[in-house]
C-alpha cells in the first residue's frame, strides 16, 4: 500500500491503494511508520494515489476486528511515530480525507490542501469515532468548538473552511510544491524548529531549550553567517 522515493532532501511517500482510496489496514499503518521514520532526508511528503488521500480504516478490517482498543492503539502509535520522526513532514491533501485519513495528517507537521481537498470525521455516523488521536489532536489544533463540530456532525468542510479553521495551512494546487520549499531550507533548521515546536516541557524549559538550540546552530553555521554578512 505504501510506496516512496527519495528525491535529495525529500522523500515522497505515497498511500498507493486508490481502489479502497487508500485506506488502511494493519499492514498499511506498519508500512506508513516505516516509510517515514526510516528516512534520512529532512523533509517528508505524504500524499495519496488516486482521487483521494486516504478514507482512514479500511471498513472491512473495522467490522471484524477482534480487539478494536489494539487496532485504536495501533493507529494512534503510528501517528504519533510520525509526529515524532525527526523529518518534517508535509501531508498534501488532495481530494477525500476521511476519519483516520484526517487524524494521520494531524499528526503531520503541515498540511497543504488542493482546493479539491475534503475532510470529515466521518465515525460518528457509524456509531464509532475518531481514535487515532481524532479527540485529541484535533481540538489542539482546531480548538474545542470546531473540532466538537466536525467530531458530532461527521459532515464534510472543503478547503477554505479547512483554512478558515486552521485544520491546513494552505491551500494550493500543488502541494508538493510547498514540500520542495521546506527542503530547499537547512536540515539542522529544520530538525531543530520541528524539535522546538513540539516540545511539550513547561514554558520556562522550553525557552531554555530554544536558546540552547540556536547557540548550537549558530555554532554549526558561524562561517555562512559571516560570509553572508554586509559590509
Amino acid at each position: 500500500m505504501i510506496r516512496w522515493t527519495d528525491d535529495g532532501p525529500l522523500r515522497a511517500v505515497t498511500l498507493d491503494r486508490p481502489d479502497r482510496r487508500n485506506a488502511f489496514t494493519p499492514e498499511g499503518l506498519d508500512d506508513l511508520e516505516r516509510a517515514v521514520t526510516g528516512a534520512d532526508a529532512p523533509v517528508v511528503y505524504l500524499h495519496g494515489a488516486g482521487a483521494a488521500f486516504s478514507a482512514g480504516a479500511d471498513l472491512d478490517v473495522v467490522a471484524d476486528l477482534d480487539d478494536p482498543a489494539g487496532f485504536a492503539w495501533h493507529g494512534q502509535r503510528v501517528a504519533d511515530a510520525i509526529a515524532n520522526a525527526e523529518a518534517v513532514v508535509v501531508a498534501g491533501i488532495d481530494g477525500a480525507a476521511r476519519g483516520g485519513g484526517v487524524e494521520l495528517a494531524l499528526a503531520c507537521d503541515l498540511r497543504v490542501a488542493t482546493p479539491d481537498a475534503t475532510f470529515a470525521e466521518t465515525g460518528v455516523k457509524l456509531g464509532l469515532f475518531g481514535a487515532w488521536g481524532g479527540t485529541v489532536r484535533l481540538p489542539e489544533i482546531v480548538g474545542t468548538g470546531d473540532a466538537a463540530d466536525l467530531a458530532l456532525s461527521g459532515r464534510v468542510v472543503d478547503a477554505e473552511e479547512a483554512l478558515r479553521m486552521g485544520l491546513v495551512s494552505r491551500v494550493v494546487e500543488d502541494p508538493r510544491a510547498v514540500a520542495d520549499e521546506l527542503a530547499d531550507n537547512d536540515p539542522s533548521a529544520l530538525a531543530a524548529i520541528k524539535a522546538r515546536l513540539r516540545d511539550d516541557a513547561d514554558r520556562g524549559t522550553r525557552l531554555e531549550r530554544e536558546a540552547e538550540a540556536f547557540g548550537r546552530l549558530h555554532a554549526e553555521h558561524r562561517d555562512r553567517l559571516r560570509s553572508n554578512r554586509k559590509d
